[in-house]
């Protein structure tokens, strides 16, 4: 078996309801390396996070290259599965989103995020045949390659306001007759409307944590199989910068520094 099967076949593995996985989310290979180092059991990017850490905003600005290049550098950097968040998939059109999948499975993910935002004008959800030939894409990309990959369809139902738990598990039956193996709904907090979405949705259930969020031994007593922090992590990494900026630049101290880790460590995380 490939190494490439091997770490597909485990991050198949980790997704249990009831024993989530938890997903420290990664934007470059020094925050891979520190999460790895903490004991995670795969690694997922961030597109927030990536495309901040290169100049770019997120929602679809960013370009394929310099996504799959970053892709490359955090599997490189870590010998944990890597899963990568491809937003809408780098692509207008079915084909293209195909072309992004190739690029990220040679890159070495053996996972994918792809969501159903529309970025551009019109309705802030792509339809659903759309969405469905995008992800029947990604699936058909993997296939054709011989490489396995895990397809986590994610549905903006809630972060768009539409809150709509039968919407979303309409979305998410059709995303995964279309070829998904997971389904993402960021932006739901709420323990029964977790619950709920757990028994409706016929594959592994991955929600968004932080602030605010039940904790990770709740979400599994809930039935979640996969946890993800997302883009919150790069953002308080972000919010010290900036804390330290306007403390140095206002009353002259340094308190925003304290706590950090030490050059030596992270050297020796990149060694």
């Amino acid at each position: 078996m490939s190494e490439h099967h091997t770490r597909a076949d485990l991050f198949r593995s980790l997704h249990t309801p009831g024993t989530p996985l938890v997903l420290v989310n990664a934007w470059d290979a020094a925050s891979a390396r520190i999460v790895a180092a903490a004991g995670v059991r795969a690694v997922a990017t961030t597109s927030a996070g990536v495309a901040w850490s290169l100049g770019a905003a997120d929602g679809d600005v960013l370009g394929r290259d310099a996504a799959v290049d970053l892709v490359r550098r955090i599997t490189a950097a870590v010998s944990l599965p890597v899963t990568a968040d491809i937003e809408s998939g780098y692509g207008a059109t079915p084909a293209e989103v195909g072309v992004t999948t190739r690029a990220v499975l040679g890159a070495g993910a053996v996972g994918v995020n792809v969501e159903d935002a529309r970025r551009a004008a019109g309705p802030p959800l792509r339809d659903v045949p759309d969405q469905c030939a995008r992800i029947a894409a990604v699936r058909g990309a993997a296939d054709a390659a011989g490489l396995a990959l895990y397809v986590n369809a994610r549905i903006d139902t809630f972060l768009s306001g539409a809150e709509d738990v039968d919407e979303t598990v309409a979305r998410a039956t059709a995303y995964l007759a279309a070829g998904a193996d997971g389904i993402f709904v960021p932006g739901v907090v709420d323990p029964e409307t977790i619950r709920a979405l757990v028994r409706a949705v016929p594959a592994p259930l991955n929600v968004l944590a932080g602030p605010g969020a039940p904790r990770v031994g709740e979400l599994a007593r809930l039935g979640v199989a996969r946890v993800s922090l997302g883009s919150s992590v790069a953002e308080a990494a972000y919010t010290v910068a900036r804390r330290a900026a306007d403390e140095a630049l206002g009353a002259g101290t340094y308190g925003a520094l304290a706590d950090a880790l030490d050059y030596g460590t992270l050297n020796a995380l990149m060694k």
